[in-house]
């Protein structure tokens, strides 16, 4: 299959430019040969203009034409067949069952928009009917319903080269909302980004979207943050650093007119073991725990950096059970070179701040594969609560076991904890009591809280939340997977004493869409 290292502007390639980079293979320690041209400033507004006339068609394609665009997609992400899963796969350092699995979700998600868009539940919509006789004054008929912001920018991450890029959920989300889609690609995996870009391309093609309605760049740093300043961009989403996720939203709200961001930035994901699950459940927790932190090379945001617990005889044989297991994981390649090097500062800020070495890989890394050795710590809560070094995100296989004296000590610590992705508590009978708090404490720290469970791992449905309070996100108030994303993208409008004829379909009287309204505070499909 011809890779296309062009940008894609709209249903056009181009490589105007004469800056070009290659991505690189970090478990083969090598660059790919194709050479990627990094967008001109023409380019860019080309992308930006064609966007921003595509808006104002495709925000009034039907949902039902909306469905069948995202179902295309899912459909020719699926026909690139083995050459996408073994670019990404070497791209990203990530195995072929990995990134085969990634696949799937990608897919499945998209397909999830798709069947969300048909049902129409999601555009919220709601009617008051008029009561002109009402005194002493009249009531108005007031019908409303959600509508799309305008084109949004999205960008890559290295962590989830299908699930959290240039068709990932952030792209799926806006595209069902009516929104046109500009990818900043992310640099370690321009080839996975030139095969989805052209699954795109096609399926917009073949569904008869508006060009424009997508494009995909290869942006240095500076083009990269005047994206989100141009004033055509109405919306922002972000996987990655907290660094990057902050100058993303501090050039948003410096515009003119501020736009949402919604950048999943950081997180430690803390876990709790009470007393009584460490007595009944250790061996079990031990084994899945140390299952979870090398999972993908450590590399989920929802990876569980910390755990805590009460220091007893329990705890200790707990850590001496996850030591044993612990010590036969092994190194993994990283995502890049970059991204193994900030694990091996991380590693040493824990070292330096004076965390004790539980266990780690019997095995040592490989540097020139870009391979993270699995390392687990501990440390006591005083310590952990006077040294904001602990509280840093390791971004790899690491954890941190946080003992604490008494059940006042990790209250104190749980509060002193930023907001975070997940939670998760592990108990059993006995426990209540003493987890009643416990979960009061990370209810409003996290934005989804796991009992008896992992973070790792994150179901594409309609109730998850993969989001949280700063800095696990920029907006605390959203999520980035389930069909809840498709919020991010959208606002209510209501119209107010309109007749039926000029009614957008989901507001009108007789429900063409037949789809279930909240009408003078019932939820129906009846007209109205």
């Amino acid at each position: 299959m011809t890779l296309i290292a062009d940008n894609f502007i709209g249903f056009k390639n181009s490589a105007k430019g004469d800056k070009t980079f290659q991505s690189f293979a970090p478990a083969k320690n090598e660059y790919l040969p194709e050479k990627f041209t990094q967008a001109t400033q023409e380019e860019f507004d080309t992308a930006i203009a064609l966007a921003e006339k595509a808006f104002p068609i495709f925000r009034e394609t039907s949902y039902e034409q909306r469905a069948k665009f995202l179902d295309a997609i899912a459909d020719e992400i699926m026909a690139l067949g083995d050459a996408l899963i073994e670019r990404c796969s070497a791209e990203s350092g990530l195995p072929v069952a990995r990134i085969t699995g990634e696949r799937g979700r990608t897919c499945g998600q998209l397909k999830l928009f798709a069947q969300l868009l048909r049902d129409g539940w999601w555009l919220d919509a709601r009617i008051d009917t008029a009561q002109p006789d009402r005194q002493p004054l009249p009531k108005s008929d007031i019908r409303r319903m959600l509508i799309p912001l305008g084109p949004v920018a999205v960008y890559g991450a290295s962590n989830f080269p299908l699930a959290f890029s240039t068709a990932g959920g952030d792209t799926a989300s806006a595209l069902a909302a009516g929104c046109p889609v500009i990818v900043k690609s992310h640099s370690s995996h321009p080839g996975t980004n030139a095969l989805v870009s052209s699954a795109i391309a096609k399926a917009a093609q073949a569904t008869g979207m508006p060009e424009g309605v997508f494009s995909s760049v290869y942006l240095n740093h500076e083009h990269s943050v005047k994206l989100v300043e141009n004033p055509v961009i109405k919306a922002v989403g972000f996987t990655g650093s907290r660094h990057v996720g902050m100058t993303l939203f501090n050039a948003a709200n410096a515009r003119p007119e501020p736009i949402p961001v919604y950048a999943e930035m950081s997180a430690i994901n803390p876990v709790v073991l009470m007393e009584n699950a460490l007595q009944t459940q250790k061996e079990k927790i031990a084994k899945a725990l140390s299952g979870s932190v090398t999972m993908g090379v450590g590399q989920f945001c929802t990876n569980p950096g910390l755990v805590l617990m009460i220091e007893s005889e329990a705890s200790k044989a707990f850590i001496a059970l996850f030591a044993g297991e612990f010590v036969n994981t092994v190194p993994g390649t990283m995502l890049n070179k970059n991204i193994c090097k900030a694990y091996a500062h991380g590693i040493d800020a824990l070292n330096g701040a004076g965390a004790t070495l539980v266990a780690e890989a019997a095995t040592a890394a490989n540097a020139d594969k870009a391979e993270a050795r699995p390392s687990a710590f501990s440390t006591t809560a005083s310590a952990f609560l006077s040294n904001k070094a602990f509280t840093e995100e390791v971004f790899g296989p690491a954890t941190l076991f946080v003992l604490c004296k008494d059940a006042a000590e990790l209250h104190s610590v749980l509060n002193s904890l930023e907001g975070q992705l997940t939670a998760t508590v592990h108990a059993a009978d006995g426990d209540k009591e003493a987890l009643l708090p416990v979960v009061s404490i990370i209810t409003q720290k996290a934005g989804r809280v796991i009992y008896g469970g992992y973070p790792t791992g994150v179901e594409v449905c309609h109730s998850m939340v993969h989001g949280g309070p700063f800095p696990s996100t920029s907006n605390a108030a959203s999520t980035s997977v389930g069909t809840g994303a498709i919020l991010r993208f959208v606002r209510p409008v209501a119209f107010q004493d309109f007749p039926d004829d000029l009614l957008p379909d989901a507001l009108k009287r007789d429900n063409p869409l037949n789809i279930l309204r909240l009408v003078d505070g019932n939820w129906t499909k009846d007209k109205a």
